[in-house]
């Protein structure tokens, strides 16, 4: 057994003798628990958006004769707010890429390629609730205008704490490197930001795309 090791002595007596056992300790890979953590506040994230899903699919046709969404919503807009997040996606994955082979500089530049498209998603969707208020088409309306604020806003909101995220990594990297714990949390911030954009098309195809067939 080497130095070390992490041992518990436990001490006993019976019959006359004195006993002594040493009982090693569980051995936890290194941010093993911080992995685990992360992986169950997804699934309850998860579980946040399957709500909001099942909330605009029971109160999404609710329009309380006000507009639909073929009167509100402009698909090419959309589109180009979609590509700009899924190509977040992808620079993401090769800051990771770099990440792997110790390039701090690499990872930093594909970092913020990554959050100039994701500032740029967030700008989009904001112009577009503007206008929609502006429209007099606010979440107060409809049942439909107030499920459709509340996915999208929530959705929108993830987006933009992954950008705080996103840019205090930055400066940690920038400050200490790709050290085991930076490149710990920029795995963690990875599976997040993928987690929104498969949320993202799901609210693509199930509110946009869907509500142009209705």
């Amino acid at each position: 057994m080497s130095a070390t090791d992490t041992m518990t002595t436990i001490a006993a007596s019976g019959g006359g003798q004195s006993r002594i056992f040493h009982v090693e300790d569980e051995h936890h890979a290194e941010g093993g628990s911080t992995m685990l953590g992360f992986w169950l506040y997804l699934m309850s994230d998860c579980l946040i958006f399957a709500m909001l899903f099942a909330a605009y699919g029971v109160l999404g046709g609710n329009y309380a004769a006000g507009p639909s969404p073929k009167d509100l919503f402009d698909l090419p807009t959309v589109a180009v707010n979609t590509a700009m997040l899924l190509l977040s996606s992808i620079t993401y994955g090769f800051a990771m890429l770099t990440m792997e082979r110790g390039r701090v500089g690499a990872t930093q530049a594909w970092l913020a390629i990554t959050a100039i498209s994701g500032i740029a998603f967030v700008s989009i969707e904001l112009n577009e609730f503007s206008h929609l208020i502006h429209e007099g088409a606010g979440p107060q309306r409809s049942a439909f205008l107030s499920s459709f604020f509340t996915l999208v806003g929530t959705h929108g909101l993830h987006v933009t704490f992954g950008l705080i995220w996103m840019t205090t990594l930055m400066v940690q990297v920038g400050r200490h490197g790709l050290i085991a714990a930076n490149r710990r949390r920029l795995m963690c911030l990875s599976l997040f930001w993928h987690f929104l954009d498969v949320i993202w098309i799901g609210v693509f195809t199930f509110v946009y795309l869907m509500g142009f067939l209705r």
